[in-house]
């Protein structure tokens, strides 16, 4: 099966992603399809040896929309048509509201003049079929497809109106034998598709502003590249033209264009725009450098590895972009809704018109009339549409500049509702890798150089993790290189080697006892002491002589106390785990203040710990490195990845933190819960604007307090809620984390 993202074009309401979602879905081949509006992208997952992207869009145009399936260029081209749609929506509504403004001035000052009705039709003619086509055309290809869209409504209401208003003018007398004023409503056919028009273009213009986020990220790749020929020659060339292997030159200040390894040349590159470290990385021959990053200062030669959509970039943008197109579990209801939305509407239109004219006979019919229209009118299927989406695209996008990547609507939704995270300690609480943290030299101070030197040739010989951390502690302090002979594994002990006759060794307190004759108490107490802090105390020394302790421990990263801290304060609890012994466990946990750890646990325990949490009702995250975790994290209700940009453990977590400060945590709970809420208050708006502005239109309020709504208002009170539910959405945009 495959997954792609395709830009859709034409749709102008939720139905309308309704309806192009149900047409591809039924496609024999396509799994799984879902549109987002907001977006204006089709999300499908489909087998290509029964389906092609090409029949897709051949169904899809059937109904009257379009998809863009070059997939090359697919957002450029979107980008291009969006902001093409939206300059002809401006210049329309402009002529729209030239034409409107002397139409209601007429309508409501001059109404009376016999020759007035003329004029408004004249001025009402070019706002409707010019101006407003779009409408009538989109209207009628739904209907001869069985279907009905917010643009069928439009054009119903305002046809209605017109034609009664036509006939009024064309036959007064018919009225006047019945001793009765021929009313006409051209400004309120006019201005019904000029507010129509005027919200169209804001919530354009609005939902223009929630991809920014997808926007900024693809703006990373640059579109040229210098291609390094056989000869030693360069050429620009289009990043589109790149292959695997290709020898790409770049300069210093230009973005990297493709995912490679050095192969000449040295420089440092900022990488923050991806992996989010802020201190740029050296890179040398055989060093990765990704698509998207800065080069700072030397120029340098790569061989591309992954290009075009194989880069760790395209990769995030893809993400990013699906997520964006995904649809929370809430949005189930809204779609349930849409589908029977403006059916509904038409039949509470028609009865709306038969009650007045049966409660008053002929004379009701004006009232029936702008009743049932404004009932048209008032109906807005947009912004339940919108409500979920464009929360969405806010919400992710927003998470995705502050390098936090979530898959999903659903992992979204549920990130909100965690009440308990459990925590790998190992390379997500603290850094992962050993290092030495104290040292006690009990040698001469002027011997202790060359000691140095022989503890380091003795230790690079070696493979154990710990002598990797002495190794990265003593290669700048050592006086000369050792050439260390007869080197010999003391398995599960430590080693010992030779160096000018004299034999050295370094290991565990087990190896010192078998030197040395007795150790003295005040090294045995400092020993003890790092011990219950859960350090490991390596020793060295020289025959029966001790020359060194040194203790070695995996360091808490800096902000790994602040982001606990900031969970227990929004009443998250934190579990930690942990493959190490307790006392090392113990100490991490009481240096970062968690209540609640687990020690030397297997992968299997880990999964077994969440089943029962999980059991107790709560609801669990699990951070861990996306790899050795991926039982827990499968376990787990939400499952966060600790990424640094390169090996992001995208398929494996719902959430993937990109650099290795767990302060992002506290803020992805922060997003989700605003962007839950913002969403809960877009649908009851939406929701609530509904069922209040259709009986109001259909004229409840007529009997007791002689109140009608003008389709006019009713249209005015239709743009606006669109544009609101928007607007709404894009307060978090501008929020601070």
């Amino acid at each position: 099966m495959e997954k792609r993202t395709i830009p859709v074009l034409e749709m102008s309401c939720a139905v309308c992603a309704a309806s192009v979602e149900s047409t591809v879905r039924a496609l024999k081949g396509v799994r799984e399809a879902a549109v987002n509006f907001a977006a204006g992208t089709l999300n499908v997952e489909y087998d290509p040896s029964e389906i092609t992207p090409q029949q897709m869009r051949e169904a899809v145009q059937a109904i009257g929309y379009d998809l863009i399936v070059d997939e090359e260029n697919a957002t450029e081209l979107q980008e291009q048509e969006q902001r093409k749609h939206y300059l002809s929506l401006r210049r329309r509504t402009l002529w729209a509201w030239i034409f409107c403004v002397p139409l209601m001035l007429l309508g409501m000052i001059w109404m009376h003049e016999p020759w007035s009705p003329w004029v408004q039709l004249a001025l009402t003619v070019p706002v409707l079929f010019v101006f407003g086509r779009s409408f009538y055309i989109t209207g009628w290809r739904q209907a001869r497809h069985g279907k009905a869209n917010m643009d069928t409504l439009v054009a119903l209401s305002t046809s209605i109106a017109f034609l009664f208003s036509l006939f009024n003018t064309l036959f007064p007398q018919v009225w006047y034998a019945r001793r009765l004023e021929p009313h006409v409503y051209y400004e309120a056919a006019g201005m019904i598709v000029a507010f129509v028009l005027l919200g169209k273009m804001l919530e354009e213009r609005a939902k223009g502003s929630t991809s920014s986020a997808i926007r900024k990220l693809m703006g990373l790749q640059p579109k040229t590249a210098r291609l390094v020929g056989a000869d030693g020659t360069e050429r620009e060339v289009p990043i589109a033209q790149l292959k695997s292997g290709d020898r790409v030159s770049v300069r210093p200040g230009e973005r990297i264009p493709v995912d490679g390894v050095v192969t000449d040349g040295s420089s440092y590159v900022d990488e923050s725009m991806i992996s989010g470290e802020p201190v740029a990385v050296g890179k040398k021959a055989g060093d990765k450098v990704l698509a998207g990053t800065i080069n700072q200062k030397g120029s340098f030669v790569l061989e591309a590895r992954q290009v075009g959509s194989g880069t760790v970039l395209a990769r995030i943008v893809r993400m990013v972009q699906e997520a964006q197109g995904s649809k929370a579990p809430v949005q189930r209801i809204v779609d349930r809704v849409s589908a029977v939305f403006v059916p509904t509407v038409i039949g509470i239109s028609i009865l709306t018109f038969t009650v007045w004219m049966l409660v008053g006979g002929a004379s009701n019919l004006t009232y029936a009339l702008l009743s049932a229209v404004s009932v048209l009118v008032i109906a807005c299927p947009c912004a339940l549409g919108l409500a979920t989406p464009t929360a969405l695209m806010v919400g992710i996008g927003k998470a995705a500049e502050h390098h936090i990547l979530i898959k999903d609507a659903f992992a979204l939704e549920n990130m909100c509702r965690i009440d308990t995270v459990v925590v790998d300690k190992t390379g997500t609480l603290t850094e992962g890798k050993p290092a030495v943290t104290d040292w006690l030299w009990l040698a001469p101070s002027d011997e202790t150089s060359a000691l140095k030197s022989v503890l380091l040739a003795a230790e690079m010989k070696s493979e154990h993790p710990l002598a990797v951390a002495v190794v990265a502690a003593l290669r700048d302090a050592a006086a000369e290189k050792v050439d260390a002979e007869e080197f010999r594994s003391l398995t599960g002990k430590g080693v010992s080697v030779r160096v000018a006759g004299v034999e050295y060794w370094i290991g565990s307190r087990g190896l010192a006892a078998e030197y040395l004759p007795g150790v003295p108490e005040s090294v045995t107490a400092q020993a003890e002491r790092w011990q219950e802090a859960g350090k490991s105390v390596v020793w060295y020394g020289r025959g029966a002589e001790l020359l060194a302790l040194a203790a070695i421990a995996d360091p808490v990263k800096a902000n790994s106390a602040k982001a606990v801290r900031e969970l227990a304060g929004m009443g998250i609890e934190v579990h930690m785990l942990t493959g190490d012994g307790r006392k090392t466990a113990a100490a991490v946990a009481a240096e970062l203040g968690i209540g609640r750890f687990e020690a030397e646990v297997l992968p299997d325990d880990k999964e077994q710990y969440i089943r029962v949490l999980q059991s107790q009702g709560r609801r669990v995250a699990m951070v861990g490195d996306g790899i050795n975790d991926s039982q827990a994290l499968a376990r787990a209700d939400v499952s966060v990845a600790m990424g640094k940009g390169t090996d992001i453990a995208m398929e494996v977590a719902m959430v993937t933190l990109m650099t290795s400060d767990l302060v992002l945590l506290p803020k992805a709970v922060t997003l989700s819960r605003r962007t839950v809420r913002l969403i809960r208050q877009n649908l009851f708006w939406a929701f609530i604007y509904n069922l209040i502005g259709i009986p109001l239109a259909a004229g409840v309020l007529y009997p007791a307090y002689g109140i009608l709504l003008n389709p006019m208002l009713a249209s005015a009170a239709m743009a606006f809620s669109s544009v609101s539910v928007v607007l709404n959405s894009l307060r978090l945009k501008w929020s601070k984390l």
